[in-house]
C-alpha cells in the first residue's frame, strides 16, 4: 500500500512539474494566434518571405535535438528562473500595444521576446544560452516593411552591373535608368530583378550552416556575411544571361520562359559555392550535438 501510495504521489507530483509549463503554453498560444496568422498569409502571399514557414519547424527540431542531445548534468540545470517574469511582462506589454496598432511586424519581434522570457522563467538562464541560436533564427521569419523598398535600388544596381558586364562582352544595348533597348527588344529591369528573395533565403541558410558547423568563429560570422555580396553577384550573372537570351532569342523567350527557371538555377549554383567557401572558412564538420 505505501509503494502504491509514492507511485501515486509521484504521478501527481509530475502533473503539478506540467500544469504552469502546460497553462503558460496554452496562453501564449491564444495570445499570439493572430500574429501567427499574419504570419502565414505573409509567408504565402509575400515572394521575399516565402522561406519563412521552413523556419519554425527548424528552429523547433533544433531546439528539440538540444534536449535530446543533453547530458544528465544539462538536464539537472533544467530548473525555473523567476527574474525571467520580468521580460516576459514587458515583451507582453509590448506585444499588445503593437497589436493594437496594427505595428504587426514589431508585435511578432515582440512576441520572440515572449519566447524568450518564458525559456528563461521555465527552464533558467543557463539553458535560454543553450537555446539562443534556435529562437533567434526566429526572427528571419518576421517580414520587414523596408525590405521592399530596397528592391528598387537593388534592382537598379543590379541593372547597372549586368550591362556594364554584357557590354565587356561585346553586347550592343543602351541604358537609359532602368530601361535597356536591344537592337531586337526593349526592356525594362524591375524590382524583380532585385534578387532579394535570394538574398533573404540564402542568409536564412548559411545563419544555419554556421550554426551546425564546426569552426572558428570569425568564420561562421564570414560565412553569413558573404551571404549578400554572393546573393547579389548571383543575381547580377543572372540578368547578364537575360539580356543574353533576349538579344538572340527575343524577349519573349528571356522572360516569359527563361525568367522563372533561371532563377532556380542560378540559387542552385549559389549553394554550390557555399561547399568551397566553408573549406576556405575552415568550418568542415557538422556538429553532433545539434544534428
Amino acid at each position: 500500500m505505501k509503494r502504491a501510495n509514492e507511485g501515486t504521489l509521484a504521478i501527481l507530483g509530475g502533473w503539478r512539474n506540467l500544469l504552469m509549463p502546460g497553462t503558460m503554453a496554452v496562453v501564449f498560444a491564444l495570445l499570439t494566434w493572430p500574429i501567427w496568422r499574419w504570419l502565414w498569409g505573409e509567408w504565402m502571399a509575400n515572394d521575399y518571405y516565402s522561406h519563412g514557414v521552413l523556419i519554425l519547424p527548424v528552429a523547433l527540431y533544433l531546439i528539440w535535438r538540444r534536449l535530446y542531445n543533453a547530458s544528465s548534468a544539462e538536464r539537472e540545470l533544467l530548473q525555473g528562473d523567476t527574474r525571467g517574469l520580468l521580460l516576459l511582462g514587458i515583451a507582453l506589454g509590448l506585444y499588445l500595444f503593437f497589436y493594437n496598432n496594427k505595428a504587426y511586424y514589431l508585435a511578432a519581434f515582440a512576441m520572440l521576446a515572449m519566447i524568450i522570457g518564458l525559456v528563461w522563467t521555465l527552464n533558467g538562464l543557463w539553458w535560454l544560452r543553450m537555446l539562443s541560436f534556435p529562437i533567434g533564427y526566429l526572427t528571419l521569419m518576421v517580414p520587414l516593411p523596408f525590405v521592399e523598398r530596397a528592391t528598387l535600388p537593388l534592382a537598379l544596381f543590379t541593372g547597372v552591373c549586368s550591362t556594364a558586364l554584357v557590354r565587356f562582352f561585346g553586347l550592343e544595348l543602351t541604358v537609359i535608368g532602368n530601361a535597356v533597348k536591344l537592337p531586337n527588344a526593349d526592356l525594362l529591369i524591375g524590382a524583380q530583378c532585385s534578387g532579394i528573395n535570394s538574398m533573404i533565403a540564402l542568409i536564412a541558410l548559411t545563419a544555419l550552416c554556421a550554426y551546425v558547423l564546426e569552426g572558428p568563429w570569425w568564420g561562421r560570422l564570414m560565412l553569413v556575411v558573404l551571404a549578400v555580396p554572393i546573393a547579389m553577384l548571383g543575381n547580377i550573372l543572372r540578368v547578364s544571361n537575360l539580356l543574353v537570351v533576349a538579344r538572340y532569342w527575343g524577349a519573349d523567350a528571356a522572360f516569359r520562359f527563361y525568367h522563372d527557371y533561371s532563377g532556380i538555377v542560378f540559387f542552385a549554383v549559389v549553394l554550390l559555392l557555399l561547399i568551397p567557401l566553408t573549406r576556405i572558412l575552415q568550418c568542415r564538420t557538422l556538429r553532433l550535438d545539434v544534428l
